[in-house]
């Protein structure tokens, strides 16, 4: 009986959607280190065994391979790269038996679901949310803006760990308060991060994006905005939609919407209601999961439109939501980009997500012969997922004027080998211990495999203080 009256309360809070009732001041500062906090003037990566720049004017193959190669860095952009490069004035980092790379793109996130990892760890996708997410839609199960906060910095520092320096952070955007604490918590963690706001059609909703646009991500060089609707383009949510998508093309950014991640969204078939929202073709559309999508949409609507697809195969193995058609979407010629989906991955471990997004496809297809391909995977996970965020004209690639993402692995350690192929071991064993550098803007998030700026041991006594208060809270909902 209360599982029923909670399902129903559900629906109608998703009906009517949450009205803000009060905004708080927002600040686009912090008081720990920030985003804003210049590069160097010059850094120079001297002699890096393997170089994989993602551009192949600049190497061999696919991934432009360079060995033996140097990069230099000055301020926050990339301006050579090449061998013997002259690194007079600057500071130099020995990359000498190490790999050199553009930092990882996360296409897809919620970064305060760290606080609920390990949460209904035997339930399929409906009933996950529902004892995990949904009450926190209720007033009655605020994340106050400390927690949100906690949560979300936590999380950055997993993702810096594992060499990520782009993130989507799609936030559920509970309160005014919980925003604040995760774009705060975005902002002091130095990474290049776009905000997916979900909204709904109320005046107060819209009126605190545009709020939290003209005083957080406007001004950050490494922000920017998306807008989404929650929970998923159905029909008893299309005013929220519809409400969203005006957005979307008044400030001409992209609209982020969960799409057909499980197979009971198809009854309300929604890339129809995104056609009926007026989305196409003047929005851009990031549809993430899309795993229950037909042969007939791909053609009607994903290549007709541009539709582009976040990839996040540990969240959908976690939640028993099936297999993206990775394959046949890139046969196709849709973007996709790899995502880690927040607490139902429950790891933040960026190759642990490649591996798996190759040995999904070989086991679909019972051969080896099928996309994505080891230098694919790491394409997919770097210059596709820039080029899904139309980003690929700063991040992405080591190019030379590009701005300088870009990361440093040590395949010194008991997980590689290296007198074998480096770059498969990248996929197949590459583990978050092995990333030593990260930089973001030209400036180092990760040196000598230590945080910069930031006391981890802090962020994990605050975050677990935030923990302990989420399961609490949870306990009515959890089986």
């Amino acid at each position: 009986m209360f599982r029923r009256r909670f399902r129903l309360v559900f629906s109608l809070l998703f009906a009517t959607a949450i009205m803000f009732s009060h905004f708080a001041s927002l600040s686009a500062r912090s008081d720990q280190d920030s985003a804003f906090s210049a590069a160097p003037p010059r850094t120079l990566i001297r002699n890096a065994s393997l170089m994989l720049t993602m551009d192949p004017n600049l190497g061999d193959g696919l991934l432009g391979q360079l060995e033996n190669a140097d990069i230099l860095l000055e301020g926050d952009t990339i301006v050579a790269v090449g061998h013997n490069l002259n690194g007079e004035g600057a500071r130099v980092i020995d990359a000498t038996g190490k790999i050199v790379m553009p930092g990882f793109v996360d296409t897809h996130n919620h970064l305060w679901q760290s606080l609920i990892r390990g949460c209904a760890h035997d339930e399929s996708l409906d009933e996950w949310l529902f004892q995990c997410v949904v009450p926190f839609r209720a007033a009655s199960l605020p994340v106050s803006e400390q927690d949100a906060y906690n949560g979300v910095r936590y999380s950055t520092l997993d993702l810096i760990g594992t060499g990520v320096t782009t993130v989507v952070e799609v936030s559920h955007a509970f309160t005014p308060e919980f925003v604040r604490g995760s774009v705060r918590a975005l902002t002091d963690s130095g990474l290049r991060f776009a905000y997916s706001y979900t909204g709904n059609s109320q005046p107060a909703t819209i009126q605190h994006i545009r709020a939290v646009k003209e005083e957080f991500i406007d001004p950050n060089p490494l922000a920017s905005l998306q807008v989404g609707s929650h929970p998923v383009p159905a029909n008893f949510s299309n005013g929220n939609l519809q409400a969203m998508v005006a957005l979307a093309k008044e400030f001409d950014v992209p609209l982020n919407v969960h799409l057909l991640e499980g197979a009971s969204q198809r009854r309300d078939e929604p890339l129809k209601l995104l056609e009926q929202s007026g989305a196409f073709p003047d929005v851009q559309v990031i549809g993430n999961h899309g795993i229950h999508i037909t042969d007939q949409e791909i053609a009607d609507y994903l290549v007709k439109y541009d539709i582009r697809l976040t990839h996040n195969p540990l969240s959908n193995m976690r939640l028993a939501s099936g297999f993206m058609r990775l394959h046949e979407l890139h046969a196709a010629g849709v973007k996709v980009g790899l995502g880690l989906d927040g607490g139902s991955n429950d790891t933040s471990d960026f190759f642990n997500t490649m591996r798996i997004a190759v040995g999904i496809q070989r086991g679909r297809f019972m051969t080896a012969d099928v996309y994505p391909s080891v230098p694919e995977v790491l394409r997919m996970a770097t210059l596709g997922g820039a080029e899904l965020l139309d980003m690929d004209d700063e991040i992405g690639s080591l190019t030379p004027g590009k701005k300088a993402d870009l990361i440093i692995i040590n395949p010194r350690a008991i997980n590689f080998g290296r007198a074998m192929d480096l770059v498969a071991q990248l996929v197949f064993n590459g583990q978050p211990q092995n990333v030593e550098w990260v930089f973001v803007n030209g400036r180092a998030l990760l040196a000598d495999g230590k945080y910069v700026g930031v006391n981890p041991d802090k962020v994990i006594d605050a975050v677990e203080e935030s923990m302990i208060k989420v399961k609490r809270e949870l306990e009515p909902f959890l089986k």
